[in-house]
């Protein structure tokens, strides 16, 4: 990429004439054309905030890469207790994977790259080294407390009926399985109680690996401080971050909002991983004029910025400094994500990387172009 190449701005003028006079496109639409310095080539009401869809998603990935450590995992733990009276108690624990097969472990992706049938044989074999071959089964979904749906999309403490199939309230632990873990196209109804499913899967392959579940699953809080019996590890956080944004994974969208307000003491909360968002990007000095965020991901109505705002994110993941993950998961046009076809000149493949959003009444794109 040349990032000193100026921009004819007469022709990205004609540009953004084209498409504001194109079919179908509206009157209420903002465009901004920037050149890799920040200077403005072209700008039609640059200034105004409109709902983005999940162009929002941008501004989330960027804050949250700015803030966590993105090399790191969310494993997926089982502890063991012991009582006196005999009885032996696994607690599953769940620290924010919500890609977890309920297979093998596989390495070759990011979804799945964690399996329950691997922690199941895991925790199988450490019981074995114990004569352990019956126990009770616990899980810990405590991590995101007890707020875990944007208001936008919540009605009487559920995800409304209409948005089931596009977000999940956020959980310590979750299945993801399409046929193809590559492919997460198309909107399969999504589990509401995620974790429990979890650990339901999880007695099952105890028990089809030759370990016992006596009484029902219930639901508990891990024991602290201890060692755990078995674990598994996702894939890392700049892998489920591509994930996130390629697949515009809404449920992963707010997940990475809510971590990043954990990591900066901020309230638990969906509202506390909005705030967190907008803090960070202001510490790293962002335009957030007009900005409002009712979730991280965009799928919620009432979030409101400007154009401006999403061309800043893009110039910072041009720097590709702190928050590089965000700028290197967005879909490529012509290879992979949710811009793969989004592309009518076939010079163009592999040169646009985007993010798109798409809502009832939004079309939206936000990215860069390589020169």
């Amino acid at each position: 990429m040349n990032a000193n190449k100026a921009i004819d701005s007469t022709a990205a003028s004609a540009l953004v004439n084209e498409l504001l006079s194109a079919q179908g496109v509206g009157n209420d639409t903002s465009v901004i054309i920037e050149d890799a310095q920040g200077t403005v080539a072209a700008e039609h009401e640059s200034n105004t905030p409109r709902e983005p869809a999940s162009t929002l998603k941008t501004l989330t990935a960027l804050a949250a890469s700015s803030t966590l450590n993105m090399a790191s995992t969310l494993d997926t733990q089982v502890f063991l207790t012991q009582s006196d009276d005999g009885t032996n108690t696994l607690t599953l624990k769940g620290n924010g994977d919500m890609l977890l097969s309920a297979g093998d472990s596989d390495a070759n992706h990011t979804n799945g790259r964690a399996g329950l049938n691997t922690l199941a044989k895991a925790t199988v074999a450490a019981l074995a080294q114990r004569g352990i071959t019956s126990v009770n089964l616990e899980y810990d979904d405590t991590l995101f407390g007890d707020s875990r749906i944007p208001a936008g999309l919540s009605e009487g403490g559920a995800v409304l009926s209409d948005y089931t199939v596009y977000f999940t309230p956020v959980s310590s632990m979750a299945i993801d399985a399409p046929a193809d873990p590559d492919d997460s196209a198309g909107y399969p109804e999504l589990s509401q109680h995620a974790a429990s499913d979890v650990a339901t899967k999880f007695a099952e392959l105890l028990q089809s690996n030759g370990v016992a579940v006596t009484g029902d699953v219930t639901a508990n809080t891990a024991p602290s401080g201890e060692t755990p019996l078995a674990s598994v590890s996702s894939a890392t956080l700049s892998e489920i971050m591509a994930y996130t944004l390629r697949h515009s994974d809404n449920t992963l969208a707010e997940e990475f909002g809510r971590l990043t307000a954990l990591a900066k003491s901020a309230t638990n909360s969906p509202e506390g991983g909005t705030e967190a968002v907008k803090s960070t990007l202001n510490d790293l000095g962002l335009d957030t004029s007009g900005l409002t965020m009712a979730d991280c991901s965009g799928l919620s109505p009432g979030s409101r910025l400007t154009v401006r705002t999403l061309a800043a994110v893009q110039q910072r993941n041009l720097t590709t400094k702190s928050g590089a993950a965000g700028a290197e998961g967005l879909s490529i046009a012509g290879l992979v994500g949710t811009a793969q076809d989004r592309y009518t000149d076939d010079a163009v493949a592999g040169l646009l990387r985007v993010k798109t959003g798409s809502l009832g009444t939004v079309t939206s794109m936000t990215g860069n172009v390589s020169r």
